[in-house]
């Protein structure tokens, strides 16, 4: 399979609660790897960006002016941020180009499904999901695309750029449904729409509670028979995970993604994957999850029985009081004290 990678993923953006280290550890876990090639995409080009996002948008992320808007992703600007940008959603059109030819590819990137049509929010700049379907649509190598979204929080940019695209349908299965969060842009509650739906977990969800509402919303993206499937691998639901207030761990996850590529084998729908969220402190647990993604690829692959996936920690348990996302500008922060902003 091929796995686009490229270390120019990774802008600079000092002590931060997203990882950007994670990209490259994930390539180094898969180098070696006999049944992966690692490959570095091209960027995409403005007219690609043009087709979701505003001129004045772009340019502010380019230039660094407006300073708010440039930094509305709650990222610190630098002249390295555009080109990173470009380069991550050049491996999501990358990944999913060759998903098409391939039937299945990925890409070590992520930042992508709050970004909306003329800001970014959520640690995600430019949408690349809309992106890589929109630039296939404009070149008739899709009739329709679908995202399925499992991060930890709602996909509130791919659900607002989904709204009058007859080419796209997403789905997203999230876990941030609680009321004291109702207010927030990552709060699902109301966006549905024709070719947007979401479905909420329950806080202290667990792997059975998981499988269900999966199996719930999953005939949505079958019935619609898309020509590829874009999925959003989220680390972020992981129950040690700073946002999270789920009970999933490593096997749970891992079950999560190989009833995902199970469900795109049965149906003929080619997959292409990226990595999304994943803010545990010791960064190799959000790499270990985001790895085990490749296990459960290879597991349903071979037909292979469900095998204990490689542990990251202790048993979970539902927390009560976890603690919310970084401030607003996502440094990182040692207090457990209640926290408004939000991550990808």
């Amino acid at each position: 399979m091929k796995v686009f990678y490229h270390p120019g993923y990774a802008a600079p953006i000092g002590a931060h609660i997203m990882p950007m280290e994670k990209f490259a550890l994930v390539a180094d876990g898969l180098r070696g790897a006999k049944d992966v090639q690692l490959v570095e995409p091209a960027p995409v080009t403005e007219e690609d960006l043009l087709r979701v996002h505003t001129p004045e948008y772009i340019a502010a992320v380019r230039t660094g002016q407006p300073r708010n808007l440039a930094e509305s992703q709650k990222f610190p600007w630098s002249p390295q941020l555009f080109p990173s940008v470009c380069l991550t959603n050049g491996g999501c059109l990358a990944a999913a180009r060759q998903a098409l030819r391939d039937g299945v590819s990925s890409a070590l990137a992520s930042g992508f499904h709050h970004s909306c049509r003329d800001h970014g929010g959520g640690f995600c700049t430019f949408n690349g999901l809309i992106v890589a379907l929109d630039a296939l649509a404009a070149a008739g190598e899709i009739r329709l695309g679908a995202v399925l979204d499992m991060d930890l929080h709602y996909g509130n940019g791919t659900a607002e750029l989904a709204g009058g695209r007859p080419h796209v349908f997403a789905l997203s299965i999230y876990g941030n449904d609680y009321g004291s969060r109702a207010d927030s842009p990552d709060a699902g509650g109301g966006r549905d729409g024709e070719n947007h739906r979401s479905f909420a977990l329950p806080e202290g969800c667990d792997r059975a509670t998981l499988l269900q509402v999966m199996d719930e919303a999953l005939p949505l993206l079958a019935g619609r028979r898309p020509d590829l499937l874009l999925y959003q691998a989220g680390a972020d639901p992981y129950f040690e995970d700073p946002y999270s207030r789920l009970a999933l761990d490593d096997e749970d996850l891992r079950a999560r993604d190989r009833k995902v590529f199970a469900f795109a084998r049965q149906h003929g729908i080619p997959l292409a994957w990226v990595l999304a969220g994943g803010y545990t402190k010791d960064v190799r647990k959000v790499v270990r999850v985001h790895l085990n993604t490749f296990e459960a690829w290879r597991a349903a692959e071979t037909g292979e029985p469900f095998r204990r996936a490689v542990s990251t920690g202790s048993r979970p348990r539902a927390r009560r009081g976890a603690q919310g996302p970084e401030p607003a500008d996502g440094r990182r922060r040692e207090t457990g004290e209640k926290k408004e902003a939000y991550g990808t």
